[in-house]
């Protein structure tokens, strides 16, 4: 699965201003669910937590992928957020996140979910792109530059 199959420009915000994990988090809820029947802010919310509780999704160098498997989900869905400024995300090299690519999957999608996520790992360890998108003004930049950057990966 492409990494922008995931998203839509309604689930990418530019220069939230979040203070907190916990904030950051519903925030990801809430876009995660735009346009999401079956799901629920809160449901999304409950399960992300849970699977923070687990171990920090911090990656490092301010970038963290919360994730979580959601029962009654039909397929994976992503949302993404740049922040004004970083938060404490517990990571392991304690360092703020600005950049968080949050997904949800299917509650069977054991071997998807792993792939998604280690796409998603990829992209991320990609300094010359997490330069790039802390740069971005718009979702539209946001998007086109994930855009590129799965073309790159998978020439058509």
């Amino acid at each position: 699965m492409n990494i922008v199959d995931l998203i839509s420009l309604e689930r990418i915000a530019v220069d939230a201003d979040l203070a907190s994990k916990k904030r950051s988090l519903e925030t990801l809820s809430e876009l995660l669910t735009r346009n999401a029947d079956t799901l629920s802010a809160n449901t999304v919310f409950e399960k992300l937590i849970s699977r923070e509780r687990l171990g920090s999704t911090g990656l490092g160098r301010g970038v963290a992928l919360p994730h979580a498997r959601i029962e009654g989900s039909s397929e994976a869905l992503g949302a993404f957020i740049k922040l004004q400024s970083g938060v404490d995300f517990d990571a392991f090299d304690k360092q703020p996140v600005d950049l968080m690519f949050a997904l949800v999957v299917p509650e069977h999608f054991t071997d998807e979910h792993l792939q998604i996520l280690s796409s998603l790992a990829e992209l991320f360890s990609d300094q010359t792109l997490c330069e790039r998108l802390r740069g971005a003004e718009t979702p539209e930049q946001i998007h086109q530059m994930l855009l590129d950057w799965q073309a790159t990966r998978n020439p058509s």
